[in-house]
């Protein structure tokens, strides 16, 4: 099983950044396809980008040209740095794994593991 912890996020205006970690323990982290999901009051949980132990990564269109998924395999680290926040960004984050090795990791049943995750809150 994979213990993961979020931190980093907080409250910020709009246009500004905020770069969220997560730190992986349990498991070989270079076996794990890692991904951030989010999810907003009343909403459901969704996608925001994921990275598999390679560095291929893949965003949702709210993520692309503003957020940059990355990870350090040696800190057992993934990050998610945002930019030109908007309040349609508040939500709670969450990281989650993937075994990559027997799931594809393209859907939110494939990850096994998730973090307590770490509130994000942008104001107008």
């Amino acid at each position: 099983q994979v213990q993961l912890v979020e931190s980093g996020g907080g409250l910020v205006q709009a246009g500004g950044s905020l770069k969220l970690s997560c730190v992986a323990s349990g498991s070989a982290f270079t076996s794990l396809t890692m991904g951030w999901y989010r999810q907003a009051p009343g909403e459901e949980r969704m996608s925001v980008a994921r990275i598999r132990a390679s560095g291929q990564s893949s965003y949702a269109d709210s993520a692309k040209d503003r957020f940059t998924i990355s990870r350090d395999n040696a800190k057992n680290i993934m990050y998610l740095e945002m930019n030109d926040l908007n309040p349609d960004d508040t939500a709670m984050y969450y990281c989650a794994s993937c075994r990559a090795q027997f799931k594809t990791c393209k859907f939110q049943s494939d990850y096994d593991s998730w973090g307590q995750g770490t509130q994000v809150t942008v104001s107008a």
